[in-house]
């Protein structure tokens, strides 16, 4: 899953394919170096980022998504906002990527309504709270039975069990223990039936391990996206596309697997 953030405030890439026109040759590229799925949001879920209104994300990410279509894969759109849901799968998303796992007022109907592929995610408090204090008892205890709850919740409200991801919700509301346990433990998510997608590229859980800065962490993210995968991921969502092919490509000769 190929990221494309049409933000200016970003943690990674803020700024950088603000423009519709940016963001689409981007997106192309993102798919020529082997992008399976694009991630397309215009909100940045950063710890501490602020909030942007329904009709400032629709305005960054419907030209993007118009100027996709016919595209030859998947269009995601990464919002937790019903309204925006709603105006992104009706241009040609297909796919909803939800850090706040469908919770906002009138989500699950929309996903339900759609017909659209859901990712539930995830997260301690909201981005711009999340990093201050987060504590667990048991952290894998406590993100599965979330994820597991939320998982019965979209079932309850029409969306069936193959439309559903789970994303475990790496660095939002978590330290590096934490991230570091759920990485550990990946495979365990897989009891709950349903593809896990990982998130864990150029992230600071990264940085706080290799002291290396956000433009830096190209190795350490295709490390984790390896990892990750190894671990059972069925789906890895990154800024560095190319890298991250090139190595699943090996770790797919290694296993037998053609990619």
């Amino acid at each position: 899953m190929g990221i494309v953030n049409v933000t200016p405030d970003s943690f990674s890439d803020g700024g950088q394919h603000a423009s519709a026109a940016a963001a689409i040759a981007y997106a192309e590229q993102l798919i020529a170096d082997g992008a399976d799925i694009l991630d397309i949001g215009g909100e940045s879920t950063r710890p501490g980022a602020a909030q942007v209104s329904e009709q400032e994300e629709l305005d960054r990410v419907l030209p993007v998504i118009e100027g996709l279509r016919g595209i030859s894969i998947p269009i995601s759109i990464d919002t937790w906002k019903p309204q925006v849901m709603r105006v992104a799968l009706a241009a040609g998303a297909s796919m909803v990527n939800d850090v706040n796992a469908l919770q906002a007022e009138g989500a699950l109907q929309v996903a339900a309504d759609s017909g659209a592929a859901v990712c539930l995610m995830h997260k301690q408090g909201t981005p711009q709270t999340m990093q201050q204090r987060p504590e667990y008892e048991n952290v894998m205890a406590e993100v599965s039975a979330f994820l597991s709850e939320r998982i019965s919740l979209a079932e309850a409200a029409g969306i069936s069990r193959q439309r559903i991801v789970i994303d475990p919700g790496f660095g939002f509301g978590k330290t590096l223990a934490h991230n570091l346990d759920l990485l550990r433990q990946l495979e365990a998510f897989g009891a709950l039936g349903v593809p896990v997608l990982a998130g864990l590229s150029r992230k600071s859980m990264l940085g706080a391990i290799t002291g290396r800065e956000v433009g830096e962490r190209v190795a350490a993210s295709v490390a984790a996206a390896l990892l990750a995968v190894q671990r059972g991921a069925a789906i890895v969502r990154v800024h560095d596309v190319r890298e991250t092919v090139d190595a699943l490509k090996i770790l797919d000769a290694v296993n037998g697997r053609e990619r």
